[in-house]
């Protein structure tokens, strides 16, 4: 509405909280998503899945009763061709609410753009935990986890399942991903499991197309277990390599967002290794799957995109639920007239909402609250793509830093006994 206020407040003398309050033709709301490059395969999914969850939202009377515009912006475009157009989208084409990002240093980039422009900002799939611990936003929130609770929740289910491991190795993108990932991991396997050993730490290069040298070593080393927090085609590329050569045969591989990689390495990779699903994130959920809602919607993203539903059409799943909800709860409060930004905002603080698996609820610094879903793949036959057996979803709240600690500090000091203090619940399919 500000936006509307700056081109109308020289016509016409109208009180501030009035015209704030007045409905939109529209709900314009900009996605930034990877539409071209690598990270494409978490991107369109995303895209499409907004698409389908939008057009549902519109036939049956919009937000509030105001239809969704939705506006797409390539974040495969690069960092400076990002901003100028997230500005534009809110400046010059009014956005009321913008959904950013996959990537988590366009978030890192943005969320602060984000408060400069005073826009609401709903970080939709980037992991970093640092947004919220090293700052504090009025405009920002996050619908779904961060990186702390997605490893935690991998070491957890790592030591239920293999309890007497004794040696690990790590290959990961070398990036602040890769890095940060296997920081927050290794501090609390050496909290949890201090007698661990790790053989090898191995960085190759985003976009690496070959491992051959990695393989070469872990086959040297063999390590009980293999870590990787790799996505997208490098890890794809990984597995296929390590598979080739056996390495899947003598290592049990941790692979905790191989979620997403699952129908596109199809029998390659083998049964008996941890894949995890940055949430509780899988198209075959324990607890949602005979849901009508969703298995209406996975029939449809299946059949515009030929393709079963992966994480990133989860995480959209939940920005948009909770956009929705918020703004619904904003308008109940005021008897259904059309809320002030300012009064979303306040809605979104400790909103609960779902998307396509369980509740999530926004906590008081904007960190959204997620369970994190794991299971080991096995190859039953019904997919021509290995499947979760043995899945494991743990509530996020036990996992996630507490307002106002940083990650790394608090994950360092927990004990052995923190495996049995986690709640889960466990499914043999």
């Amino acid at each position: 509405m500000k936006k509307l206020l700056l081109a109308t407040a020289a016509m016409v003398a109208v009180p501030f909280a009035a015209l704030a309050a007045e409905k939109p033709a529209e709900l314009k709301v900009g996605v930034t998503t990877f539409l071209t490059g690598p990270a494409s395969v978490f991107g369109v999914p995303a895209r499409d899945a907004a698409e389908i969850l939008v057009e549902k939202i519109n036939a049956e009377g919009g937000i509030a009763g105001v239809p969704v515009k939705l506006s797409f912006i390539d974040e495969g475009a690069g960092a400076e061709a990002l901003t100028s157009e997230y500005r534009r989208q809110v400046e010059s084409e009014g956005a009321h609410a913008m959904l950013a990002s996959i990537s988590s240093g366009n978030c890192q980039t943005l969320a602060p753009l984000a408060e400069d422009l005073k826009v609401l900002n709903l970080m939709w799939d980037c992991g970093t935990q640092k947004i919220f611990e090293e700052n504090k936003y009025n405009y920002v929130f996050r619908t779904q986890a961060n990186a702390t609770p997605e490893m935690l929740a991998t070491v957890v289910y790592l030591l239920k399942t293999h309890p007497d491991f004794k040696t690990i190795a790590v290959v990961n993108q070398d990036y602040a991903w890769g890095r940060d990932s296997w920081q927050i991991f290794s501090t609390a396997l050496k909290a949890m499991k201090p007698d661990v050993e790790i053989v090898g730490e191995f960085f190759p290069k985003f976009g690496a197309p070959d491992f051959s040298t990695e393989i070469s070593r872990l086959q040297a080393l063999q390590p009980d277990v293999i870590l990787s927090t790799s996505w997208g085609g490098d890890l794809d590329t990984f597995i296929q390599q390590a598979a080739q050569r056996g390495l899947m045969n003598t290592s049990t591989f941790v692979i905790p967002l191989a979620e997403s990689s699952l129908e596109r390495l199809g029998s390659t990779l083998p049964a008996g290794h941890i894949v995890g699903a940055r949430g509780d994130h899988y198209f075959l959920h324990p607890e949602r799957r005979d849901d009508a809602d969703f298995k209406e919607f996975m029939a449809t993203f299946e059949k515009k995109t030929g393709a079963h539903a992966i994480y990133p059409v989860f995480h959209m799943s939940q920005a948009i639920a909770a956009l929705k909800t918020a703004y619904e709860k904003a308008a109940d409060a005021k008897g259904g007239e059309w809320p002030s930004e300012d009064e979303v905002i306040t809605a979104l603080e400790g909103l609960t909402f779902q998307g396509l698996g369980r509740e999530v609820t926004i906590r008081e610094d904007h960190q959204g609250i997620e369970a994190q879903l794991l299971g080991t793949s096995v190859q039953s036959g019904d997919y021509p793509f290995a499947t979760l057996g043995n899945i494991m979803i743990f509530d996020g709240e036990g996992l996630t830093a507490p307002v106002g600690e940083e990650s790394v500090a608090w994950v360092s000091k927990l004990t052995p006994d923190f495996i049995n203090g986690v709640k889960v619940d466990t499914y043999e399919k």
